[in-house]
């Protein structure tokens, strides 16, 4: 039922395109119409009325061209001459004054030479002196044999000594034994270690030779 209804709309606004395709319009006639001329008319321009316009007094001077105020430079001149003075002269030096003459000193006559003291002869052998005659610096100090004690080994060891100038021990031997050679040895040892005064005579220092004896005796 739709479709029909359909149908038939389509068909009727088909058939109504047709018949209006089918009439014809009327003709228009258009006359000829005359040709129109255009002029140019000039319009006069009214004078236009002239305004002074008072000039400022203060108004500055007009600035100078950048140009005209560049100058050239000007040309390379010669250097300016001054003149130069010589310096004057410098004065003469004066002439030193001369020297004036030294006095002669004397020459002091050579001393008559003195005569000179005899050398004081040593003898080859030194004096003997006593053993109360020296005195000692450092005493000799002899050490007790343990072995002699326990024997009860007791002796005197004269011991011989040569002093030299100084008060030094340059020679130790043994001028009698005490009998028991560890004393003998312990003897010795102690006068080598010990100091003597030196031995004054006239004034000057001489080497001696002396006996000294040393004691061993148990308490």
């Amino acid at each position: 039922m739709k479709a029909s209804v359909l149908a038939l709309v389509i068909f009727f606004h088909v058939g109504c395109g047709w018949a209006l395709t089918m009439i014809d319009p009327p003709a228009i006639v258009v006359g000829e119409a005359p040709p129109m001329e255009v002029r140019m008319v000039a319009t006069e321009t009214p004078p236009q009325p002239q305004i002074d316009v008072p000039v400022p007094e203060d108004t500055p001077p007009p600035e100078p061209e950048l140009e005209s105020m560049i100058q050239p430079p000007p040309p390379d001149l010669p250097p300016p001459a001054f003149p130069v003075q010589a310096p004057p002269p410098p004065p003469p030096k004066p002439k030193p004054p001369p020297p004036k003459p030294r006095p002669q000193q004397a020459t002091p006559s050579p001393a008559p030479p003195q005569p000179q003291a005899p050398p004081v002869q040593s003898s080859s052998v030194p004096k003997m002196v006593d053993a109360s005659q020296v005195s000692f610096l450092v005493r000799p100090s002899p050490i007790y044999p343990a072995h002699s004690r326990r024997n009860n080994e007791q002796g005197v060891v004269m011991v011989h000594v040569l002093v030299d100038a100084a008060g030094r021990p340059s020679q130790v031997s043994l001028a009698s034994s005490s009998g028991h050679q560890a004393l003998d040895e312990s003897a010795l040892s102690a006068v080598r270690a010990a100091q003597f005064r030196p031995y004054v005579e006239g004034g000057a220092p001489h080497a001696i030779s002396v006996n000294v004896p040393i004691k061993f005796v148990l308490q």
